[in-house]
């Protein structure tokens, strides 16, 4: 599965942004797609996820009511509309998807997109 991220960029805090990720591929074969997020000296860490199918969704403390993870099956993209943003948001933006084609398991990123969030 390919993935492209769109939608970063520098924003005031308290300001929103919505992030998109197109996929394209074996888009039937994802089973989680995910935001992740990597700030200079920090590790890689969970933003949101959402799951194929049912569509339920995860989110770390540190977003959860501010953001919001969705997909859109028949545009094959998914989305984080996060608001209320902070300088602590500052990061790379990565989407990922994981899943299943025939007995071969895949977790795949996209290249990520940058998020500033000015004081």
């Amino acid at each position: 599965v390919q993935l492209v991220e769109s939608g970063g960029g520098l924003v005031q805090a308290g300001g929103s942004l919505r992030l998109s990720c197109a996929a394209s591929g074996s888009t039937s074969s994802i089973n989680v797609m995910g935001w992740y997020r990597h700030a200079p000296g920090k590790q890689r860490e969970l933003v949101a996820a959402i799951i194929s199918g049912g569509g339920s969704t995860k989110y770390a403390d540190s977003v959860k009511g501010r953001s919001t993870i969705s997909r859109d099956n028949a545009k094959n993209t998914m989305y984080l509309q996060m608001n209320s943003l902070k300088p602590e948001d500052t990061a790379v933006y990565y989407c990922n998807a994981n899943g299943r084609i025939g007995v071969t398991q895949y977790n795949d990123w996209g290249q990520g997109t940058q998020v500033t969030v000015s004081s």
